[in-house]
């Protein structure tokens, strides 16, 4: 009797081993994905094989027509047991369809049944040369018509420019626009000469207007016919009426002076009407109206700028303002005046005035004056970045990098701090007059001290507050033994030396100070060349003293000197330089001939002492210079 067991049969759930390695590691092939398994099943159609069995099913139902019954049960089972059923049907139906469409396009192809090309035209023999020709002839008779109608409009406007004997209005207005500003009130064309668009404060407003010149005016301004008259550079005829204010009329300029006990040291006087003055612009008459106008302008604005900050400065003396002067005093009883003057052209009675006579003036304080409310201006429009498109600006860029940098409140003070246009042309004033006497000192001492030589070098790159001057001092013919350099800083109101060993001096304003400086390098000089000059010989250095405290009290400095020895030793000689006295040379010898040996002293020894120093003449030695001198007595005593 058999028995029936249920087995259940289940998919191991582990993937196929795809390749076991050496090692003993198995590695898994990876499940496939529900697209890869439906593809895999579709593979597996056998749509011959369907097709057949149609054919077959087509033929049992023609033969078995009396049982309907029968036949749609078993195609009811069919159709459940095929799931492919509707997709074979949409292939069956699409292949088709391309079977169609396979069989028109070769008809088509073949021309038989068909024309789909278009019907061709006879077609024209072109030559490519003949088209170059023709668009080339027709090119040129474009140019040509564009020529003749631009010659045309050319000659018209030379004839109408020879009849009128005036500039076209329109023409000078646009002339008069590139260069300045101009916007239209109430039917009437205004000018603006101020520079409040720089951040200019002075109150003038600077406005002028333009109107057209009359005919009558026009044929007034006209020039003469005749071919020999000239005419005047104030009558230029022009379509365009400038009016300017009466306060911006004439002309002005500001004169600086610098005075000392009533007596001129220097004048420097600043002509600010540029050079409209000197040479017009022959072709337009309001041109030089309105560039004297807007320096006149800008005089004013500069005198009010310096008017105002001496009377809000507190100086040591106070500055003083009295009607168009400014009175400043730059050192002890030297004062700098600032005058404003401004000249009409024609006195109350209508005669011509003509502006007061200026002395020589500076260039360098000219452009100074000239270029310090032209900074201002300058900074006011130009602005360091980064800064906001709109709206206030904000700090500067350093008190901007305070926070990172880590100033403390001593710097940031002097971030808040700056200086005024009176007192920038005041430094400069006094360190015109600081440079003035360093040079008036090197000057006369060159010229007083034939022996050594000083020579001064100016840097020619300086700052208007600051200058340099190297102060080489050699004796002529031993300019390679020895040579004597200091740099003297000049500044404002003090004078700083570097000498050459690295010492620092510092000086006031007084030029005694310098002058004593140098005369005490010139005696160092003398001994340091002295020096140099036995290590040339081959006499021995024994010792020096650059302060030496015996002899009498020297109203200037200290006395230098120095002991030197021939090469056997056996003379001496003692050199002293002062500053009032000038050099003293002594010389010794050893041993010494005054020596007479006694019941004291009986050795002979004590013979080989030097003997007491003699005074030498130096006034007749031979020689060219104190250097020269000394190198012929040394030679004189070694050879002795």
């Amino acid at each position: 009797m058999a028995y029936s067991v249920n087995i259940s049969v289940e998919a191991p759930i582990e993937n196929q081993i795809q390749e076991i390695t050496y090692d003993g590691q198995e590695i898994y092939q990876q499940p496939l994905s529900m697209s890869e398994s439906l593809a895999k099943l579709a593979q597996k159609i056998d749509f011959s094989k369907a097709a057949y069995e149609d054919k077959k099913d087509t033929g049992d139902n023609i033969d078995k027509s009396d049982d309907e019954g029968t036949s749609k049960d078993s195609a009811s089972f069919q159709s459940s047991l095929w799931p492919w059923d509707s997709v074979r049907n949409k292939l069956r139906s699409a292949l088709t369809e391309v079977c169609v469409l396979a069989d028109v396009l070769q008809i088509a192809k073949e021309k038989r049944y068909l024309v789909l090309d278009p019907i061709q035209q006879d077609s024209l023999d072109t030559k490519p040369m003949a088209q170059v020709y023709a668009r080339k002839k027709a090119l040129a008779g474009a140019a040509a018509v564009l020529l003749t109608g631009a010659e045309r409009l050319r000659t018209s406007q030379n004839e109408a420019a020879r009849s009128r004997s005036t500039p076209d209005f329109h023409i000078e207005l646009l002339r008069l626009r590139k260069n300045w500003r101009l916007k239209k009130v109430a039917n009437t064309i205004v000018g603006d000469l101020s520079y409040r668009t720089a951040g200019s404060k002075y109150s003038q407003t600077g406005m002028f207007e333009v109107t057209k010149a009359e005919d009558e005016e026009i044929k007034s301004l006209s020039p003469p016919s005749s071919p020999g008259a000239s005419t005047p550079t104030s009558k230029l005829n022009s379509a365009l009426r400038v009016s300017v204010p009466s306060e911006l009329q004439g002309v002005a300029y500001i004169q600086v002076l610098c005075k000392k006990d009533t007596e001129d040291l220097c004048s420097a006087s600043l002509n600010l009407l540029g050079s409209a003055m000197a040479s017009p612009i022959p072709d337009v008459h309001w041109q030089q109206k309105l560039e004297a106008a807007q320096n006149v302008l800008f005089c004013k604005e500069l005198f009010n700028q310096l008017a105002k900050e001496a009377v809000q400065l507190q100086a040591p003396i106070p500055h003083m303002v009295v009607g168009n002067q400014i009175m400043a005093t730059v050192l002890p009883g030297i004062q700098l005046i600032i005058g404003l003057y401004h000249s009409t052209g024609t006195d109350k009675k209508g005669n011509s005035a003509t502006p007061p006579q200026k002395s020589e003036h500076d260039h360098v304080l000219e452009h100074s004056l000239h270029q310090l409310l032209r900074e201002v201006h300058h900074k006011n429009t130009h602005h360091p970045f980064p800064h906001p498109s709109s709206g206030p600006l904000g700090p500067s860029k350093r008190r901007c990098l305070a926070g990172p940098t880590a100033a403390d409140r001593y710097q940031l003070l002097e971030m808040t701090k700056s200086q005024t246009l009176l007192e920038q042309i005041i430094q400069q004033a006094q360190h015109f007059f600081m440079r003035l006497r360093a040079e008036y000192v090197l000057d006369t001492i060159a010229k007083e001290v034939k022996d050594p030589l000083i020579v001064s070098h100016w840097n020619a790159l300086n700052s208007p507050t600051q200058s340099c001057v190297k102060i080489n001092i050699v004796t002529h013919g031993y300019d390679a033994v020895c040579r004597t350099s200091l740099i003297v800083h000049v500044g404002e109101k003090s004078l700083k030396c570097v000498c050459r060993d690295g010492r620092v001096m510092h000086m006031s304003y007084e030029p005694q100070e310098l002058r004593d400086l140098i005369f005490c390098q010139i005696y160092q000089h003398q001994i340091n060349a002295v020096q140099a000059l036995a290590k040339c010989m081959g006499w021995q250095f024994l010792a020096n003293s650059s302060h030496l405290g015996l002899g009498a009290v020297e109203i200037l400095g200290n006395a230098s000197s120095c002991i030197l020895a021939s090469p056997i030793g056996d003379r001496m000689i003692a050199v002293r330089c002062e500053p009032q006295g000038g050099a003293q040379v002594a010389i010794a010898h050893s041993p010494r001939k005054d020596f007479f040996s006694g019941q004291l002293v009986k050795e002979r020894k004590w013979e080989n002492l030097g003997g007491a120093f003699k005074e030498v003449r130096w006034d007749k030695m031979e020689g060219k210079n104190f250097i020269n001198k000394m190198e012929l007595l040394m030679a004189s005593l070694t050879s002795s």
